[in-house]
C-alpha cells in the first residue's frame, strides 16, 4: 500500500491514478478483513497528489464552501498552489482544526446508506 508520489510518476501514472489505486487497495482490504482498522491514513491525506485530486473532484462536482467558508473564487484569487500548500502545511503540522458541524438526520425516501430512511447532513455553525 505504500506507493509514494514519486513512484506513481515514475510508472507513468497520473496523480488521479495513484489516488484511485490507493482507494481500490483499501477497499479490497476492508472487504477481505471487515474487522481490520486503518490506523495510518493521516499521512495519505497530507500527500500533495491526494490533496490536488480531492480539490479537482470537489471542483468538478461544483462543491459548496465548507465550514471554513472558502469558495472556489477565494482559491482562484489567492492561487491554487498557495491554497494547497497552506492546507498541506497545516495538516502536516497537525494544526488544522475544522469548525464544529451540527449533525442532522433528515428523512429521505432515497437514502441509500441507511435503511432507516434517513440521510445524515452536516450544517456549519
Amino acid at each position: 500500500m505504500g506507493t509514494s508520489n514519486t513512484d506513481s510518476r515514475a510508472k507513468g501514472n497520473r496523480p488521479a491514478d495513484a489516488v484511485r489505486d490507493f482507494q481500490r487497495k483499501i477497499y479490497r482490504k476492508a472487504k477481505q478483513e471487515p474487522k481490520f482498522r486503518f490506523y495510518s491514513l493521516y499521512d495519505k491525506i497530507c500527500r500533495e497528489d491526494f490533496l490536488r485530486e480531492a480539490y479537482k473532484r470537489v471542483r468538478a462536482n461544483r462543491g459548496s464552501p465548507g465550514v471554513d467558508g472558502i469558495s472556489f473564487a477565494d482559491v482562484d484569487e489567492g492561487g491554487l498552489e498557495s491554497f494547497l500548500r497552506e492546507i498541506r502545511k497545516s495538516l502536516m503540522e497537525k494544526s488544522y482544526r475544522p469548525d464544529p458541524v451540527l449533525r442532522v438526520m433528515i428523512r429521505s425516501p432515497t437514502a441509500r446508506n441507511d435503511r432507516s430512511g434517513f440521510r445524515q447532513y452536516g450544517i456549519a455553525w
